[in-house]
């Protein structure tokens, strides 16, 4: 934890060579120019004498690398006349942030740019507070951000810079809480794992586990791990998961209390929760039958274990009488 709350108060240390490439290029241009040419390239540009002047003895350069390592989007900074909304964003420093991720062939953000991301942000690519955030930026695929999803979130959430996001998570995480706000995410949750570009229209068991046990981070259920437990050790009936049944097994955590006694096959819950209550309670009442004769097998263990020790502390004692009696 101490690297990341680092990283996050220097955010540029890992961004800085992604940014600004052509105003860094260009400028060190002229330092090279200047330094290399002296009288020469005085003669040819007469303009930039001066500069060329300054970077030889010095006085300029200190100017030059300032210039090119600070990242208005990473540091809060404004660029000269930058334009301000009316929630103090710039679209500019916007812009600038999602370049420094974006994928060199496609104008999104990516697997890489993703992970690179995440990691700036100090953040876990795979923790709740992630796929809160993809909510809030209506990201339509897992690991995978638009230009417009990135921009219309950074305007959603009101921030415009890295250090900007990272202020913004104790909000969000205290939003997602509300009660619509949740229901809202947790069916976001079933969209974002679906796998747009093949056309699932179900997810994979193993990826809804996987995002059921995220998006109640914050909140568990008390069926839950039992109910993920069906799942995988049922891998054979359960290919996929429905929209309906993802989206009923929220109602169904609240409906349904954790001993299930209220639960009704009378009612509209889906098939496979009739399989899940029929298996939950057989395995517990197995549960049940077992658990006397565990005790009993333990009292039968207690009994045959204490008595030789007894006996055989009985028997040592009395030789220890008898050795300290002889001297």
């Amino acid at each position: 934890m101490g690297q990341c709350v680092t990283k996050c108060k220097n955010p540029t240390s890992s961004l800085g060579s992604k940014s600004g490439d052509k105003e860094s290029g260009s400028k060190s241009h002229h330092k090279k120019s200047g330094g290399a040419g002296g009288g020469h390239k005085e003669e040819h540009s007469p303009p930039n004498s001066k500069v060329a002047s300054d970077l030889l003895n010095g006085t300029k350069a200190l100017e030059v690398t300032v210039e090119t390592s600070v990242i208005p989007a990473l540091t809060g900074e404004l660029h000269k006349d930058e334009f301000l909304d009316g929630d103090g964003l710039s679209m500019l420093r916007i812009e600038e942030l999602f370049s420094c991720y974006k994928d060199e062939q496609e104008d999104a953000i990516l697997e890489e740019g993703m992970e690179k991301f995440c990691n700036d942000l100090c953040v876990d690519p795979a923790e709740f507070r992630v796929l809160v955030l993809a909510w809030k930026f209506q990201a339509a695929t897992m690991c995978k951000f638009t230009r417009k999803e990135f921009v219309d979130g950074c305007k959603a959430i009101k921030a415009d810079s890295l250090e900007g996001i990272c202020s913004r998570f104790s909000c969000m995480l205290l939003e997602a809480q509300g009660e619509e706000n949740f229901k809202d995410l947790y069916r976001f949750t079933f969209q974002f794992g679906l796998d747009a570009e093949e056309g699932q229209r179900s997810l994979q068991r193993d990826i809804a586990i996987a995002l059921w046990r995220l998006v109640f981070t914050q909140d568990t259920p008390a069926i839950l791990e039992r109910w993920l437990d069906f799942l995988s050790e049922n891998p054979s009936g359960i290919r996929g998961i429905s929209r309906d049944t993802w989206n009923m097994f929220l109602n169904f955590t609240q409906a349904i209390g954790p001993d299930l006694s209220n639960y009704s096959e009378d009612e509209a819950w889906p098939s496979l929760f009739d399989t899940f209550v029929e298996w939950e309670l057989e395995r517990r009442k197995k549960e049940q039958e077992k658990a006397p004769m565990a005790k009993e097998e333990e009292g039968r263990c207690t009994e045959t274990e204490c008595s030789p020790t007894t006996d055989r502390l009985e028997t040592e004692g009395s030789r220890g009488s008898q050795t300290w009696g002889g001297h």
